[in-house]
């Protein structure tokens, strides 16, 4: 594609243009991505589904520029990532927070510590400055009164929204969520979401979460995303994907609804 047609649409944030993705195993080469188009509404909600294996971490990395598509154009605000470097880059990834599947709390460091981390390590602040900053956010969380403890102290809960609170200090434009809960029993994971929804509609940020807990997820959803064998299909509600008239989106369906109803069984009402 020629560089004059990557303009930059203000309404679309990211945007993923013919981009090809993939990795040399034992069995040959592994297509991930294959030459896939999809763009992620600025603030408002993707999630990016699909089975183990389809690229769904793959695609976080490929916005983030961990790694490189092997072709295509992955656009930020307009910029190439792949073709940044060096400061431009670390420019580019100040725009993001991140909340990692296991949270990735620093053990030795207490709440308050890991949340205030970011704002130590990239702006110049006073130490008031910081501490306001921190204690809002972990009043906005529901975290006060444990910025003291350590993370072996807390829930897998309260970890995410630690994380979260840590994700959201530098002020980010846009918020990727790998896997936000995993390991969160059905009624957390319903609070962890619920508590996602108000804080996305209250701060405005782009959120890109990428979850296996479907169908649950897609409640929070603007669009959705679903990856399969190197395609992509993309849905605006739960409801387009019931209707899809290809045979894997039924079969995904179908998949998400009966893991849906396994644990509807087990809830305690």
């Amino acid at each position: 594609m020629n560089k004059d047609n990557l303009d930059n649409n203000t309404d679309k944030v990211i945007r993923f243009i013919d981009v090809t993705k993939s990795f040399m195993g034992r069995e040959g080469r592994h297509v991930v991505l294959d030459g896939v188009n999809f763009s992620v509404p600025r603030g408002k909600t993707t999630v990016i589904a699909g089975g183990s294996g389809q690229g769904k971490s793959v695609t976080l990395k490929l916005i983030l520029g961990l790694m490189s598509q092997d072709s295509g154009h992955v656009l930020v605000d307009g910029q190439d990532v792949s073709r940044l470097r060096g400061e431009s880059l670390r420019r580019l990834r100040t725009k993001f927070g991140v909340l990692f599947q296991g949270a990735a709390l620093f053990d030795s460091l207490t709440v308050y510590e890991n949340v205030a981390l970011p704002l130590r390590e990239r702006i110049r602040l006073k130490g008031h400055e910081i501490q306001e900053r921190v204690m809002s956010t972990l009043n906005d969380l529901e975290l006060a009164g444990h910025e003291n403890k350590y993370p072996a102290q807390l829930s897998g809960g309260m970890k995410k929204r630690v994380g979260l609170a840590r994700a959201l200090q530098l002020d980010p434009q846009i918020v990727l969520f790998d896997e936000p809960t995993t390991g969160l029993d059905p009624l957390m994971t319903s609070e962890i979401y619920d508590m996602f929804s108000r804080n996305q509609d209250h701060i405005g940020y782009t959120a890109v979460i990428v979850s296996h807990d479907i169908p649950k997820v897609f409640t929070l959803a603007d669009q959705i995303v679903i990856l399969n064998k190197g395609e992509i299909d993309v849905f605006s509600t739960p409801d387009e994907i019931q209707h899809s008239a290809k045979p894997y989106i039924q079969e995904f369906y179908e998949m998400t609804m009966n893991h849906d109803n396994s644990h509807d069984g087990n809830r305690v009402t």
